[in-house]
C-alpha cells in the first residue's frame, strides 16, 4: 500500500491570504519546495486537502480553485518537488457536506484512488481542523504554527514550526 503526506494549502503550504481570490496573491512559503522535496524522496505521495467555502460564498468560482491548483503544482514542478493532487470541498460550514474539514470525505476520496495506508501516513496542517481531520482519518497530525496555527495550538498532536520542520520529524 501507498503511505501519504496529506498536506492543507493555506496557512501550510501557501501563505495565508484570508480567502485567496486573486493570483497575484499567492505566495508560496519559501520552504515549501525543500519540505516537499523531502517528502517525495521518501516516497510518500504528497496530497493537499483544502476547504474553498470562498467559492459557497461567491468570492470566486471552482475554475478560480483548479487555476491556482495547477499554478502551484508547476511552480513545484518547476522546483523538482512534485504534488501529486489536490482536493478541495466547495461547501459552507453549514452546508454539513462529507468532504469539509474535518470530516474525511476528501481524504476517503484519495485513499481510495491512490490505496493509501493511513497508518503509515500524515497529516500536516495550521488549524485544529487539520488535526482533528487527521485524527478523524486515522491519520498522525503533525501541526505548524505557520498561518492559523499560533492561534490555534491543538495538543493532541505534535506541532512544528512549519512544513519543513514538518518534513524533517517525518524522515527522522
Amino acid at each position: 500500500m501507498t503511505k501519504a503526506v496529506f498536506l492543507d494549502r493555506d496557512g501550510t503550504l501557501i501563505e495565508e491570504v484570508n480567502y485567496l481570490s486573486n493570483i497575484d496573491d499567492l505566495k508560496i512559503f519559501r520552504y515549501s519546495f525543500d519540505a516537499v522535496k523531502i517528502l517525495n524522496k521518501l516516497n510518500f505521495k504528497v496530497i493537499v486537502i483544502t476547504n474553498q467555502s470562498g467559492i459557497g460564498r461567491k468570492y470566486f468560482n471552482k475554475e478560480f480553485v483548479e487555476k491556482t491548483h495547477n499554478l502551484i503544482s508547476e511552480i513545484f514542478l518547476k522546483n523538482n518537488a512534485v504534488i501529486h493532487d489536490f482536493y478541495y470541498c466547495p461547501h459552507l460550514p453549514d452546508d454539513n457536506c462529507e468532504c469539509r474539514k474535518p470530516k474525511t470525505g476528501m481524504v476517503n476520496k484519495a485513499v481510495e484512488k491512490y490505496g493509501i495506508d493511513v497508518s503509515k501516513s500524515f497529516f500536516i496542517g495550521d488549524s485544529a481542523k487539520d488535526v482533528e481531520t487527521g485524527l478523524n482519518s486515522g491519520i498522525f497530525p503533525i501541526q505548524v504554527l505557520t498561518g492559523h496555527g499560533r492561534k490555534e495550538r491543538d495538543k493532541s498532536s505534535v506541532i512544528t514550526l512549519n512544513i519543513y520542520t514538518a518534513a524533517l520529524l517525518i524522515k527522522n
